[in-house]
């Protein structure tokens, strides 16, 4: 662990932080830190900053309620910049958006941006606005013994490919399996939030359990 002492603060006594959602890693916001706006965010465990505009201490969420309840904290190899993954009680951007980063400068045309929330956002979309041709729009207008059915199939084609210890096929099939599982999050009105959650709160559990072991 990196004692704050040893951070490196800017000639204006500021160091950059970075501020991510510890979920979806996606980058909120880009904010400042003086020493004495550290101390708060460290006692608190709440984003506080130093605002350059205002030239004041400012702690995210005071008047919009809008808090960041944070994770973690990480500083770079030179310890001149910092990494704050955050629970946002709502968006970060003082316009009202999630991030404040909405405003693509590029975007290449081969390579293409995956992550779990996208996917989730792109069959919520095909059960809101069905489109003609989806296979995801066609099982959620076959309901929900449809997709348990496929759940089911793909569980097995795991099992199978696992057995015959077949890695590529493995990851083939889990992939199948747990996008079958998205469908069905989806139907059900469960997100990624919601495993996020569950299982950071099974990890404590065991962190626990584990500890009880080493001592007894």
């Amino acid at each position: 662990m990196v004692n704050p002492d040893e951070l490196k603060f800017d000639e204006k006594g500021l160091i950059p932080a970075i501020v991510v959602d510890a979920v979806s890693k996606k980058v909120l916001t880009l904010a400042y830190m003086n020493r004495e706006s550290l101390e708060i965010s460290l006692q608190k465990q709440l984003t506080c900053f130093w605002s350059r505009s205002r030239n004041e201490l400012w702690l995210k969420g005071d008047t919009s309620g809008n808090y960041q309840h944070i994770v973690s904290i990480t500083a770079d190899c030179d310890k001149d910049a910092l990494v704050v993954a955050v629970e946002p009680d709502g968006p970060a951007c003082h316009t009202g958006t999630f991030s404040c980063f909405t405003n693509p400068v590029f975007s290449s045309d081969e390579r293409t941006e995956f992550s779990y929330e996208g996917l989730m956002e792109l069959i919520k979309g095909r059960k809101t606005e069905k489109k003609e041709g989806s296979y995801t729009t066609y099982l959620f207008e076959k309901g929900l013994d449809k997709i348990l059915k496929k759940i089911g199939e793909e569980s097995t084609e795991v099992i199978i490919a696992a057995k015959a210890q077949d890695k590529k096929e493995t990851v083939y099939e889990i992939a199948d399996l747990a996008y079958h599982v998205m469908v069905l999050m989806t139907e059900a009105g469960i997100s990624l939030e919601d495993i996020h959650k569950e299982l950071a709160s099974r990890h404590v559990i065991d962190h626990k359990v584990k500890q009880e072991k080493m001592t007894s």
